[in-house]
């Protein structure tokens, strides 16, 4: 793991926090939530405030977010917005997140001057014991706390200010009038500076969830569809009138959904010679295989040619797992301006000559989705899928974490937005 922080492919776009207030004040806010507050100088956060070195003086990774739901978020700064979130059982978490500083930009501004702001994400359940449960969460609301209790004295005074403005004769009372003046002396002028976030609640959309093995749930007009293992709680059971259900090993039918929903792209020349997604694919697959045929293979030289090679001097191994003619098959095709016929390919091979519908709102989660059935797709994982790459980073064998983390950090990281142009879009 090491190796992934030292090249900034975990914890690598965090925020710095050594400033001794704001130290104080995220220490302010772990009290708030009932944990002890941590003896560090500095530490790095997320957008959603969690800093994997306060996890670590905890002994809890899941300190802001203890039951998978509700996730609790700490906001010394406005600049948090432009972060990752690191630890989430949602993938919409950082929507979510983004849509509350970009909405409340000017009370978050004014608030962190003086205070931090801590709270939950909070929605209709507290523990996830079923799918039902999951389906329950229709929106969201962001319970906002400061340290100071600088919005609740915002509350007040904006009460004060409203009864001194409708009632006549409240301007002789002495006591409310000092009252204010006191709340005004921490809040400020909050007729010009608002320090109450307007905005809070927001719909549950398309999302995965770490519960249960993993869960997507794909919302559309009046129709939810669900695809998860089969043995969770609650499959096919839980709102059958609403709800349709594809168990996640069904590859035919998990495609299905994807192509006649428009979430994904079938193999196309318009898209295939542009993107070089399926080049990118057969040099990590004969990497892939390369690997698992002998664990000390020397990928120092990985590139086409070497590819080409290994390719050539383990055509059995090749032709066996089947994955490579496939890929060089559509480019043939394609290229002679010759269309796939999906209903040809077996259903186990459809994810690895398509792609997500970049036009799609969904277009991040279905990669994710694809990811799940293309563990050779390190890339993809990486870019979509960091839980899985983590996952499978710990099993790989030391040259080829070596040369998977070089790949990344010398093509993704640096320029993010070339890379996924290119392949994705």
């Amino acid at each position: 793991m090491q190796r992934l922080i030292d090249n900034k492919l975990i914890y690598g776009q965090l925020m710095e926090v050594a400033e001794p207030h704001l130290v104080e004040r995220y220490n302010l806010a772990l009290t708030g939530f009932g944990l002890a507050p941590v003896e560090l100088e500095r530490f790095r956060i997320d957008m959603a405030g969690f800093s994997p070195e306060v996890a670590g003086a905890l002994g809890d990774e899941l300190y802001l977010d203890p039951n998978g739901v509700n996730r609790r978020f700490i906001i010394l700064s406005p600049e948090q917005i432009g972060l990752p979130v690191v630890n989430t059982a949602f993938s919409n978490t950082e929507e979510l997140l983004y849509q509350f500083f970009e909405k409340n930009a000017k009370a978050i501004y004014a608030l962190t001057i003086k205070d931090v702001l801590y709270g939950e994400i909070e929605d209709s359940v507290f523990e996830v014991n079923d799918i039902d449960d999951l389906l329950s969460i229709e929106q969201v609301e962001f319970r906002v706390q400061t340290a100071s209790n600088l919005l609740g004295k915002a509350g007040e005074l904006q009460l004060l200010i409203e009864k001194l403005l409708k009632q006549p004769d409240a301007w002789r009372d002495n006591e409310l009038l000092n009252t204010m003046v006191e709340y005004a002396r921490v809040t400020g002028d909050i007729r010009t500076n608002t320090l109450l976030p307007q905005e809070v609640v927001f719909r549950q959309k398309t999302y995965w969830t770490s519960h249960f093995g993993g869960v997507y749930v794909f919302i559309d007009d009046g129709q939810v569809t669900v695809i998860c293992d089969p043995a969770t709680k609650g499959f096919r059971k839980s709102r059958p009138w609403q709800v349709s259900y594809i168990d996640r090993s069904d590859h035919d039918g998990v495609y299905r959904f994807l192509a006649e929903s428009g979430r994904v792209d079938p193999p196309r020349g318009s898209w295939i010679e542009r993107s070089q997604l399926l080049q990118e694919r057969a040099l990590m697959l004969v990497t892939w295989l390369a690997v698992n045929n002998d664990l000390r293979v020397d990928l120092s030289r990985v590139g086409p040619q070497w590819a080409a090679n290994w390719a050539a001097r383990h055509a059995g191994i090749v032709e066996r797992e089947g994955s490579l003619p496939l890929i060089n098959w559509v480019h043939r095709q394609v290229a002679n301006w010759s269309n796939v016929d999906m209903r040809e390919i077996s259903p186990q091979r459809r994810f690895l000559i398509s792609r997500a519908n970049p036009e799609h709102a969904d277009f991040y989660l279905v990669n994710r989705l694809i990811s799940d059935y293309l563990q050779f797709d390190y890339m993809t994982r990486f870019v979509f899928n960091k839980p899985a790459f983590y996952r499978d980073y710990e099993n790989w064998p030391e040259n080829y974490r070596d040369h998977v983390v070089k790949q990344i950090r010398d093509n993704y990281l640096a320029d993010k937005k070339a890379l996924r142009r290119r392949l994705y879009k």
